[in-house]
């Protein structure tokens, strides 16, 4: 047995070691999509309180099964243990890898797991059928995979949050009779804007005080919202402000490989769009192909005017794109 093999084992239990000990808060880090991932501390009651809070919105009980499939290092490791601790769930640790379900026989009520791995157990025959609840988080749901849910019998969700909200702090149902494109607030948690149309979230169960995102939201009313995207992304292009993962969300139908939309400078409109693909072995019919493809899909403004295939984006250690340091290396490079 490797290293690896185990360290994520390691992990589990000195987390669960941290969790009883005598101490008030846990050491944990920011996900490091945004930046540079950051250490910090969370109060082991407000821990309590967003385990509270997940328990009851997805109704658990007692001696049901959970499975155990992140990396304890990060929240919603963390959080799946606090939430097994809170309601004396079965906790069924395994791997943290891409393929969590692969050696799992028995029914399991609530999972939490990133995009991929849910992608993967997708093409397991039983699969995701075994799972009654799931809460997907840790990246962005694309249209393909929210298209693929819906045949599901298990309860698919996405929760809103980040290590300051101790996990999420809203949850949005991705299938069944309470499917929606709005996020629900957990708790009493409480929503308003700022001038940017960035949210802010005032959720005294989990917050201190009221915590100002740069997630751009349309707010329907104090306790839902929907998502836009993230401010420091918005491409402002001849006057025209043009969000990323809006254009992202249409382009997810036509393009297999990772992507994303961003900005760069343009002495005539300011910032330009351009598209980014994590695609090696595109040869210039394929690409024309595409090119074609992406022009009748998207408006005038929403078009790339450069397309660049990269070898590899940069990623954090939990596999979310960086797309600073991605696109850094691109203009680096020109």
């Amino acid at each position: 047995m490797s290293h690896s093999d185990y360290e994520w084992e390691k992990d589990y239990c000195k987390f669960i070691l941290e969790w009883l000990d005598d101490a008030e808060q846990v050491k944990a880090k920011t996900s490091g999509s945004t930046g540079v991932p950051k250490p910090m501390y969370l109060s082991k009651q407000k821990m309590r309180n967003s385990a509270k809070l997940t328990g009851e919105f997805f109704n658990f009980k007692a001696g049901q099964n959970a499975l155990f499939c992140l990396s304890a290092n990060f929240i919603a490791g963390k959080m799946m243990i606090v939430r097994a601790f809170e309601w004396q769930l079965n906790l069924l640790p395994v791997a943290p890898d891409g393929h969590p379900l692969e050696n799992i026989c028995s029914d399991i009520d609530f999972a939490a797991m990133i995009p991929l791995q849910v992608k993967n157990s997708l093409k397991l025959e039983k699969g995701i059928q075994q799972i009654k609840k799931l809460l997907i988080g840790g990246g962005a749901v694309d249209q393909v995979l929210e298209n693929d849910l819906q045949d599901l019998s298990a309860e698919c969700f996405i929760g809103y949050g980040m290590t300051e909200t101790v996990s999420h702090v809203a949850i949005r149902a991705l299938n069944g009779n309470t499917k929606s494109q709005a996020y629900h607030a957990m708790g009493n948690a409480k929503f308003s804007i700022d001038t940017r149309n960035c949210l802010s979230i005032n959720a005294p169960a989990i917050l201190d005080e009221p915590l100002l995102t740069n997630d751009v939201v349309e707010l329907l009313d104090e306790t839902q919202f929907e998502w836009k995207g993230r401010f420091d992304n918005v491409i402002n292009s001849g006057g025209i402000k043009l969000f990323p993962e809006q254009i992202e969300k249409k382009l997810e139908t036509i393009i297999n490989q990772p992507f994303f939309i961003s900005g760069l400078p343009d002495e005539h409109l300011g910032q330009k769009v351009v598209l980014l693909i994590e695609w090696d072995v595109a040869d210039e019919d394929q690409k024309k192909e595409l090119e074609c493809k992406i022009k009748s899909l998207l408006n005038k403004y929403e078009q790339a005017r450069e397309i660049f295939y990269i070898a590899e984006f940069k990623r954090t250690s939990t596999g979310k794109v960086q797309r600073d340091a991605t696109l850094d290396a691109v203009s680096f490079s020109r």
